[in-house]
């Protein structure tokens, strides 16, 4: 099968389009056959090895000391299940699913991933397209989890700083149809009519207006980038305010399982709460093109990869 590696931490062009072994399902797994997947900040981070220098020693022995031990890439993905193994009940060849790939090694890069029955998969949303639903996963997680943490009463002010990202555009989504707030989004100018198409009450240039001052205190300020340093959002709260940080928020403990929330998450997509935002979508054979894209910073929303078998986007 095609997949993209990468054998060494660097730029793009360390990525390379090459042949691997199709994997076979064990018995409580199925086998994938992908349609879509994405690149994600996350991707670009691992590829690259752009890690913060408190986080230097743990990447080192997670991703790899001299080179990448896990040569695949691809955290979220969404296909139809070709195969499954002789003791799976949930799921059965045709079924279309979405999954997130982060706990079972990644491997999205690929025309094939076997998962686990009991992981991070479930029938994908019918309203989605295959590149919907693998973009949906990811953000949308972390986008709910961290909301959930801020404990959002309908009516409330939340802002929403980094709202153009992959989990800034579900998060003012979600801020707003599943919680009932008032959103402020805070993004750069070229992304301010989207950041108000998602629904947020009011936008701001991040480059031309201090959040801080523009308005009345929050009662949620998300950071969605974590690129705010924390004393100055907290600035924008009120005194009995949340702060909330996706790289602080996103790992702490769900509430309930992994799985509850993937299924909860597929809900929400269904019942039309909010829908992922797609900027680029590019086939397989041009993951160094996608790379550089993402590695600009300038994506809105997410980017998609599709391979030469999978139709839709």
């Amino acid at each position: 099968m095609k997949a993209v590696v990468y054998k060494q931490y660097g730029p793009p062009e360390v990525l390379e389009l090459t042949d691997v072994p199709k994997p076979i399902p064990k018995d409580r797994e199925v086998l994938v056959r992908i349609h879509a997947t994405t690149v994600t900040v996350g991707d670009s981070r691992m590829r690259s090895f752009a890690v913060p220098p408190r986080e230097w020693l743990f990447a080192r022995l997670y991703l790899g000391v001299t080179k990448p031990r896990r040569p695949l890439l691809g955290m979220e993905m969404a296909g139809v299940v070709e195969t499954a193994g002789r003791q799976v009940t949930r799921f059965k060849p045709g079924d279309a699913v979405f999954a997130s790939t982060f706990e079972v090694g990644f491997g999205g890069y690929a025309e094939y991933k076997c998962m686990p029955e009991g992981g991070l998969l479930a029938h994908k949303p019918a309203n989605l397209s295959f590149g919907e639903a693998a973009a949906a996963v990811g953000g949308g997680m972390t986008a709910l989890r961290c909301l959930q943490r801020g404990r959002i009463r309908p009516g409330q002010e939340v802002l929403v700083y980094g709202a153009s990202g992959a989990v800034g555009t579900n998060a003012v989504q979600l801020a707003q149809n599943l919680f009932g707030a008032e959103v402020t989004g805070v993004c750069s100018a070229a992304n301010l009519e989207l950041v108000k198409s998602l629904g947020a009450t009011r936008v701001l240039d991040y480059a031309r207006q201090d959040f801080t001052q523009t308005c009345e205190p929050y009662d949620v300020v998300f950071d969605a980038v974590a690129k705010v340093p924390p004393v100055q959002a907290r600035r924008a709260l009120k005194k009995t305010g949340i702060y909330l940080n996706v790289h602080r928020d996103a790992h702490a403990k769900p509430k309930g399982s992994r799985m509850n929330e993937l299924l909860m998450l597929k809900e929400l997509l269904e019942a039309g709460k909010f829908k992922p935002v797609i900027d680029r979508v590019y086939p397989l054979q041009q993951m160094v093109e996608a790379h550089r894209y993402v590695d600009t910073g300038h994506k809105k929303g997410n980017v998609v990869i599709t391979m030469e078998h999978g139709r839709k986007t």
